[in-house]
């Protein structure tokens, strides 16, 4: 009885033992296959991320390198489009010329004949102007000026001008031809109104100044009526036909032209004139100032 007890107990405890030792191995199965899993899937995120940005390097070093020939191509049209449009809107050269003569009498009954030729050639920048008048009084010789002036462009509408005048009068003793240094603006003003300002320096100190300025008031597109205004001012006269000092001449006046088409305008013309004097010198007499209204009708060609 002893010994099957004994037996017994041997039996039961090694049953217990083989329990444990397959309960701890089953325990270590399972717990030990964890950190390598962890492990594995962390090498694989960490592999994947790698391999997306290496993507992403790639694909901007391709985007950039595709780009480049782009803009270059960009840039080569734009200059070719900047070279081109210089070529027809900046460096095409173009010439316009105005010829006009007109006949305008005042209150006493004397007329003159005045006459005009201005052409203009050369580019938006860089232009020759040759401006030529003519007067002739009746019953006296004709005097006329002459100006070559280069003009260049500073600033939207506005022209630096610089040149010479030669001026001749037939009724003079002396001094028939005389020539002045230019230089002045031409150019619109606010409101339209076209401008010519010049400054004289000539032979015998002799300093000038004279405005013209003009504006086309539309009517109809052919009927067009033109306001303008003429000044002359003198700073210093010591020639032999000297006139007087401050303002020596003014002529306002309203031109009403009928534009048969852009190269034949016929026009009437009436104005207030002004006239200061001469100076007393041993050519001339002295004069006094004189108003007097002015009417006439005349014709201009644009060509």
């Amino acid at each position: 009885m002893r010994i099957i007890n004994v037996f017994a107990i041997s039996t039961l405890s090694a049953s217990l033992l083989l329990l444990s030792g397959q309960s701890f191995a089953q325990d270590q199965h399972h717990a030990m296959p964890m950190p390598q899993q962890s492990g594995q899937s962390t090498e694989v995120h960490d592999d994947h991320s790698q391999h997306q940005t290496e993507s992403a390097v790639a694909t901007t070093a391709v985007k950039e390198k595709s780009m480049q020939p782009v803009q270059q191509e960009q840039s080569s049209s734009d200059e070719a489009d900047f070279a081109a449009h210089i070529k027809e809107h900046g460096g095409q050269i173009y010439q316009q010329t105005t010829v006009e003569s007109k006949w305008l009498r005042n209150n006493d009954g004397e007329g003159v004949l005045k006459s005009k030729l201005e052409t203009r050639i050369g580019t938006d920048e860089n232009k020759i102007f040759i401006k030529v008048h003519a007067d002739r009084v009746e019953s006296e010789q004709p005097e006329y000026d002459a100006k070559v002036l280069y003009s260049r462009n500073v600033a939207d509408f506005w022209d630096v001008q610089a040149g010479l005048r030669y001026r001749n009068d037939q009724n003079r003793e002396v001094d028939q031809d005389q020539v002045d240094a230019v230089i002045g603006v031409h150019g619109l003003a606010p409101y339209f109104f076209e401008t010519n300002a010049y400054l004289f320096v000539g032979q015998d100190q002799q300093v000038s100044f004279t405005l013209e300025t003009e504006r086309d008031l539309l009517l109809t597109q052919k009927l067009i009526l033109k306001p303008y205004l003429d000044l002359n001012v003198i700073f210093n006269d010591d020639s032999s036909y000297a006139k007087k000092s401050g303002l020596n001449t003014a002529q306002l006046g309203l031109e009403t032209r009928y534009e048969i088409n852009k190269k034949v305008m016929p026009f009437v013309d009436v104005a207030y004139g002004y006239n200061k004097g001469n100076e007393e010198t041993a050519w001339q007499p002295q004069s006094s100032s004189e108003n007097e209204w002015l009417y006439g009708a005349g014709i201009r060609f644009k060509f």
